[in-house]
């Protein structure tokens, strides 16, 4: 009796740990494909900036040093997209969402910029892109939010180590852009 005891208490670590991996690569599996949503995304946002950038150089003579800047960093992220460094790609997106509101904040000033049909289907192209990349963004965020517990919460916490899983970063906002624009300082 004693011998089918332990014999059945093995058998359950060793199901147990089966079902562990298993979950265990499941979310990890699941981080990837929402990251993956989100490079989608921040290409196609990345493929819509230099139109926009054209569209408004025109108008917005006087701006060129932050549509400069936004090339920049466009051109940045886009070959961080390559590395597959989440926390280098959030921190360079952050900033080109940041400069993406100015450019928008500011086009309000050009009546004639406004008016502009390539303008304004650029915009709804790049708003569309925005939201959808918001909602990436929520998924990839709650997939590391499952992951990250699963790898922390026992029994995960004495498979991951072994199978070298460590915590992945989520998608937040930069300080400045959780902070409201300052539209006298971006008009002045």
């Amino acid at each position: 009796m004693g011998l089918a005891f332990a014999l059945g208490l093995v058998a359950l670590l060793v199901l147990g740990s089966f079902l562990t991996y298993n979950a265990l690569v499941a979310r990890k599996n699941g981080v990837e494909n929402a990251f993956g949503a989100v490079e989608a995304y921040l290409k196609k946002r990345h493929d819509l900036i230099p139109n926009l950038v054209e569209a408004v150089k025109r108008y917005m003579a006087h701006e060129r040093e932050l549509l400069e800047r936004l090339v920049e960093l466009r051109e940045k992220a886009s070959g961080a997209l390559r590395e597959g460094n989440p926390e280098e790609d959030f921190q360079l997106e952050g900033e080109i969402s940041r400069l993406l509101a100015q450019v928008r904040l500011r086009a309000e000033a050009y009546p004639d910029l406004k008016a502009s049909q390539n303008f304004l289907q650029l915009q709804a192209a790049l708003t569309e892109v925005e939201d959808s990349l918001a909602a990436a963004r929520r998924f990839y965020n709650q997939a590391v939010t499952d992951y990250n517990n699963a790898i922390e919460q026992f029994p995960g916490r004495l498979l991951a180590p072994l199978m070298g899983l460590t915590r992945k970063p989520v998608f937040t906002l930069p300080e400045e852009e959780r902070a409201r624009p300052d539209l006298g300082k971006l008009f002045g």
